[in-house]
């Protein structure tokens, strides 16, 4: 599959000499302006999805932990059990380069940009990170939801009569989202699979996402009739096709993760510089409503 990946500029900074003159020279403008549109510059690049293997674990755990930062959990137990069920999930790796490339441009045809899998949090009861991954969640969901709220996750996430998924689904910033249709419609069916041939990962009647949000510093929370600020301030998804599961979760609640130094996307980045405060929103999704959320994805992402 062919998409485009788009480099984002840097923010306009002024330049000074040392003594704190503003140097206004035409060269230096000239010059500004060509960095400014070779980065602004769209490049294709060919994406393609492959089964998950070994060669991936490195990949795959450095994405966990972009996702995960210093939260206390396993993230390379988490990537072994990904390799090990490899019967579903994929990988996403640049498209086979057809000019002559040297040893670094083979190292880059094998780098993961993104994957996509699947943890039975309930088939996975006992084993370190599904446990860290429910304590981290409900701990979290305690600081910052309603006790009541916490009362309707914990028993959740502990009926075993209806298995909780924990869906993961993490790519570099600039891996446009036309790529996360396909490669859930593949996910589904692979699930699909799983069901009727009896494999682990089988039916789950929950989908639980973690997902990199964002919303503006600057803004100001409304007071008004006990609004909350996380009420009122408006959420940006990093994968931004994950809006449409945060509109169909039965539950759903945001913590921020600004103090564990999110440098790959935290700081003043996209949304015209403004500066960002990085979150993470966790969602409850129950299963009947994912039919609902694949169309949604067909429309604003089918190419």
């Amino acid at each position: 599959m062919a998409t485009r990946a788009k480099r984002r500029a840097p923010g306009p900074r002024e330049r000074r000499e040392p003594d704190g003159e503003e140097q206004d020279s035409d060269s230096e403008q000239g010059d500004s302006a060509s960095e400014e549109e070779e980065i602004n510059k769209e490049v294709n690049v060919e994406f393609e999805a492959h089964s998950i293997s070994d060669n991936d674990y490195d990949g795959i755990k450095k994405l966990l932990q972009q996702l995960f930062l210093k939260a206390p959990v396993d993230t390379a137990e988490l990537t072994d059990i990904l390799i090990q069920q490899n019967h579903i999930g994929s990988v996403i790796k640049q498209g086979e380069v057809q000019e002559e490339s040297g040893d670094d441009d083979d190292e880059e045809e094998d780098e993961v940009f993104g994957f996509i899998s699947l943890l039975n949090l309930t088939e996975r009861k006992g084993t370190q990170c599904a446990e860290q991954i429910k304590e981290l969640i409900l701990s979290l969901c305690e600081k910052n939801c309603e006790q009541s709220m916490v009362e309707q996750l914990d028993k959740l996430l502990n009926d075993t009569t209806k298995p909780v998924g924990f869906l993961l689904n993490e790519r570099f910033i600039n891996v446009p989202p036309q790529i996360a249709l396909p490669m859930h419609q593949q996910l589904q069916k692979e699930l699909a699979e799983t069901q009727r041939t009896n494999k682990p990962c089988g039916k789950c009647y929950y989908y639980l996402l973690i997902s990199k949000t964002f919303t503006e510093t600057a803004k100001r929370s409304s007071k008004k009739r006990g609004e909350s600020r996380q009420q009122k301030e408006e959420l940006m998804f990093a994968n931004a096709e994950e809006e449409f599961f945060y509109e169909k979760a039965l539950l759903k609640f945001s913590y921020s993760v600004q103090e564990e130094c999110d440098t790959c996307l935290g700081g003043r980045w996209s949304f015209d510089d403004v500066p960002m405060k990085p979150l993470r929103t966790v969602m409850l999704i129950p299963s009947e409503r994912m039919n609902a959320i694949m169309d949604k994805l067909k429309e604003y992402l089918s190419v």
